[in-house]
């Protein structure tokens, strides 16, 4: 009951966030996009972030609109149903595709083509041809979890994984 409360109360704030950026600092952030309060949105240039429908940013994200050193504004964009990982990082004029996971501590330099996943520093493509559905979900972890709650709805164990446990490992 109180993870459900706390978890209501979470997305609520993100929205009434997401509303506040929109009309106050006039960013550019679609419908259904989940922002952390710890995510770091450039104030500088508020007006070139730019963030697609239903995409999720987690707490650190950083998404940058401005160098100082080099003195220049750059629009920033972030496709629809992507994904942006804690601590990741952004940096000013990248253009995200629809349909893309950025993992936790990615900096990305460079603009990232549509359905891929991209890690490391620089952030390089890791995976392509990837789908995500809402917030930057995989298509395989929705269907994980749909027979995670069939299962559990059911009072029966959910399947495993093919990945063999560590006891597994060491018993044979």
């Amino acid at each position: 009951m109180l993870v459900r409360l706390r978890t209501s109360l979470q997305i609520a704030l993100a929205k009434v966030r997401a509303v506040a950026l929109r009309r106050i600092w006039g960013m550019d952030i679609g419908a259904d996009v989940r922002i952390s309060g710890k995510a770091f949105l450039d104030f500088t240039n508020p007006a070139g972030v730019h963030i697609g429908d239903a995409t999720m940013i987690a707490p650190g994200a950083r998404i940058l609109t401005h160098d100082f050193v080099g003195g220049y504004h750059r629009d920033t964009f972030v496709g629809a149903r992507c994904f942006v990982g804690a601590n990741a990082i952004i940096l000013p004029g990248v253009t995200i595709a629809d349909q893309c996971i950025i993992a936790a501590g990615a900096v990305v330099v460079d603009d990232v083509p549509k359905g891929s996943l991209v890690a490391g520093n620089p952030a390089r493509v890791i995976r392509s041809g990837i789908t995500t559905t809402r917030h930057g979900r995989t298509l395989a972890s929705t269907f994980e979890a749909i027979r995670a709650e069939i299962a559990l709805r059911q009072n029966i164990e959910p399947p495993q994984s093919e990945a063999r446990t560590t006891q597994d490992h060491h018993n044979g």
